[in-house]
């Protein structure tokens, strides 16, 4: 069986997936290729070694890392909190990122996982660690807790942190220079990720429902960190171990 890997962003939807094979540049897909429009990872496809899909179950991922159908995942979302102060790599990882560094927002400490609301996660956020979240963070504290229910110290070796603005800065060799949500921003990743994966141009534009083309693209970069992850060519920022012995850590 082929070795594959994956990197995973948030949607609207739920996640958008992008699997390819664990060693070696892919072929890239060719003109038209899609996600599916169904919930299961497993369903969908695209022509060539990589693959869009949507998956709204993130725990269908988690098995296909047990059962060795994947052999590590890449998300783009905070793994191991702090129980009363921000994390150092988030710290490190703004440092790392020049322009984009405002793209990292501080990772909520554990406490805020238990907010009903807003005001509630940010009365919470003061008591522990002396200030609010914003909302932007609040806004996906729902996939923070998801993640948070399915990780373990040991599963955390095959689904593990990543930043799609620090791998992006890795893959091009400094960090991007504008924002992913505009038009030169996409062109600037669609750029840097061709050298490993071919033209996505069609790829970005047809993508998962309650998607947009950034997700993709973060989707896209976080498959490539997670092959640098399996062939050990990876960086690691951070490392300290929370309360559950969850390492609060970035690869790219």
């Amino acid at each position: 069986m082929r070795k594959l890997v994956a990197g995973l962003d948030g949607c609207r939807a739920g996640w958008v997936m992008a699997t390819v094979p664990a060693a070696g540049p892919t072929a890239g897909p060719t003109a038209g290729a899609t996600a599916g429009p169904t919930a299961g990872a497993g369903e969908g496809a695209g022509p060539g070694d990589l693959r869009i899909e949507l998956v709204t179950d993130l725990g269908t991922v988690v098995r296909q890392l047990e059962e060795g159908r994947l052999t590590a995942a890449a998300i783009d979302i905070p793994i191991g909190l702090a129980p009363d102060a921000p994390r150092p790599v988030d710290a490190e990882a703004r440092r790392s990122l020049g322009p984009r560094k405002s793209s990292v927002f501080p990772a909520p400490v554990r406490p805020v996982l238990a907010a009903q609301s807003y005001a509630d996660a940010c009365a919470i956020s003061r008591a522990a660690c002396g200030r609010a979240i914003s909302r932007q963070l609040f806004n996906i504290l729902g996939k923070i807790r998801e993640v948070d229910a399915l990780q373990s110290p040991s599963l955390q070796d095959r689904l593990f942190e990543m930043h799609p603005e620090l791998s992006f800065t890795h893959l091009a060799g400094a960090p991007m220079r504008f924002h992913k949500a505009t038009e030169e921003g996409r062109r600037e990743r669609l750029d840097a990720l061709r050298r490993e994966f071919g033209d996505l141009g069609d790829v970005a534009r047809t993508r998962p429902r309650g998607s947009q083309p950034d997700d993709v693209l973060d989707a896209v970069v976080g498959a490539w960190t997670a092959r640098r992850y399996v062939a050990r060519t990876h960086i690691r920022l951070g490392g300290e171990l929370d309360q559950r012995g969850l390492r609060m850590e970035i690869i790219a």
